[in-house]
C-alpha cells in the first residue's frame, strides 16, 4: 500500500486528532484517550444544538409543556385539593413536584431521537468515525439535560407569577432543581435502552407511556398519599417520582430532606448503573 493517502473532505464536525483508533471503529475505540472522548463528547453537542437551531419546533415541548401543566393542574386539582380560593398553597405543593415530572417527560425524547437517527441513517455516519460509542449518547444526555433546564426555568417562572413562595433559600433552591436534573439523566438511560430496543419511535412512545403514567400519578406529585387507598399509598412510597418530589418540596418550602434527598440519589445511581451499560453495549451492538 502506497504511504500517500487523498486528504478527504470532513464529514462531521467532530475532531477526530489525537489518540486516534486503528480503521474499523471497534476494535480500536479502547485507544482513546480521555481528553480526545471529551472533544468528540463537545462536538457532538455542539451538533445536537445545531440541530435544535435549524429546527425550532423540537423545543415547544420544553416551553409549552409547563405552562400546561401548571395552569392545568393548579386550575383544576387546586381547589379540590387545597380547597376554592386557597391555590397559593397548592401552588407550593405542586411545582416542585412538576419538577420530578418535566424530567421524566424530556427523557421520553431521547428514545424517541436515537430510535429516529437510526432510521434516518445518521448512526451509519458515526459507525465510521473515529469515536467513542458511548460519546454519541452521553452528548444527546447533555443536550437533553440543557432542554430539561430550559422547561424547569419556564415552569418556576410561572410558578412564581402564580404565587409561588422560596420559603428557604435560593441555595435550596438550586439544589432541588439540580437534583431533578440527576434523576432526570438517569431516567434517559432507560428511554435510551427504549430507543435502541424498539422497532418504532411510534413504539418507544407507547411502551414509554405505559411506564410514565403508573409512575407519574401513582406518586406525591399531585396529591398527598394520605388521600390515598392503602395499597395505592404503599406503591407512592416506594415510587422514585415521589421520593424526588418530596426532596423537591421539602428543598424549596422547608422541612426533612436528608431521607428523600438520598434516596432519590440512590435511585438515580441504581438506575445508571444498571441501564447505561446495557444501552452502551446495545448501541454498540447496532453500530
Amino acid at each position: 500500500m502506497s504511504a500517500t493517502t487523498t486528504t478527504q473532505p470532513a464529514t462531521s464536525p467532530v475532531d477526530a486528532s489525537g489518540p486516534a483508533p486503528a480503521r474499523g471503529g471497534r476494535g480500536g475505540e479502547g485507544r482513546i484517550g480521555l481528553r480526545a472522548n471529551l472533544r468528540h463528547i463537545g462536538a457532538l453537542v455542539r451538533r445536537n444544538a445545531l440541530q435544535i437551531k435549524q429546527d425550532p419546533e423540537s423545543m415547544f415541548d420544553v416551553v409549552l409543556m409547563p405552562i400546561i401543566f401548571v395552569l392545568l393542574f393548579v386550575y383544576v386539582f387546586g381547589g379540590a385539593i387545597s380547597g376554592k380560593g386557597n391555590n397559593q398553597e397548592y401552588v407550593n405543593y405542586v411545582v416542585p413536584g412538576l419538577m420530578a415530572m418535566m424530567g421524566m417527560n424530556i427523557a421520553m425524547a431521547v428514545g424517541t431521537g436515537i430510535n429516529d437517527d437510526f432510521k434516518k441513517g445518521v448512526m451509519d455516519r458515526f459507525r465510521t468515525m473515529p469515536i467513542a460509542r458511548s460519546s454519541v449518547l452521553i452528548a444527546k444526555i447533555v443536550v437533553e439535560i440543557g432542554r430539561m433546564l430550559v422547561a424547569v426555568a419556564i415552569l418556576l417562572a410561572m410558578g412564581f407569577l402564580l404565587g409561588l413562595e422560596i420559603r428557604t433559600s435560593i441555595l435550596d433552591l438550586f439544589a432541588a432543581i439540580g437534583l431533578s436534573m440527576v434523576f432526570g439523566a438517569s431516567l434517559m438511560w432507560i428511554f435510551i435502552l427504549l430507543g435502541l430496543t424498539m422497532k418504532t419511535a411510534q413504539a418507544v412512545q407507547g411502551m414509554a407511556m405505559i411506564v410514565l403514567m403508573p409512575l407519574q400519578f401513582g406518586s406525591s406529585i399531585f396529591a398527598p398519599p394520605t388521600s390515598m387507598p392503602g395499597w395505592l399509598e404503599t406503591f407512592t412510597d416506594y415510587n422514585p417520582l415521589s421520593n424526588l418530589a418530596d426532596a423537591a418540596r421539602n428543598l424549596i418550602n422547608g422541612g426533612p430532606v436528608a431521607e428523600s434527598v438520598w434516596m432519590t440519589l440512590g435511585w438515580a445511581l441504581l438506575i445508571t448503573v444498571v441501564t447505561a451499560p446495557l444501552a452502551v453495549a446495545k448501541f454498540r451492538k447496532k453500530t
